[in-house]
């Protein structure tokens, strides 16, 4: 297993992800959003494994007003600002590979063990 978990070190739901995989003796990346975020393969990836751009987005981020923004986007358009402004995904994203879930998911982490 080849396990990243994408998120910010203040963000509950990633502190919850890392202790699922350290508790589990699973070696993990852990990629700070915040200061690197992710590459476009990594985004492609992540995006591909989820179904699409809707199951990344966190309806919930402090940016309301440019959530609301990217409800109003062309498809192309709405993949590029998520892109760019990546507070907009929902936290932690966790790859395995070319597997991926966005959120808190222990059970579809535990189908990977």
């Amino acid at each position: 297993m080849n396990i990243q978990i994408f998120g910010t070190k203040k963000c509950f739901d990633t502190k919850k992800a890392q202790r699922y995989f350290k508790e589990r003796g699973i070696k993990f990346q852990f990629i700070d959003m915040k200061e690197k975020g992710m590459s476009a393969g990594e985004f492609e990836s992540v995006k591909k494994a989820l179904g699409g751009l809707d199951g990344l987005i966190d309806s919930e981020c402090r940016d309301k007003e440019l959530a609301t923004l990217i409800k109003y986007l062309s498809d192309a358009d709405r993949e590029e600002k998520v892109f760019e402004n990546q507070q907009l995904i929902r936290t932690p994203v966790v790859r395995n590979g070319k597997l991926a879930t966005a959120g808190y998911c222990p059970e579809v982490w535990k189908e990977w063990e």
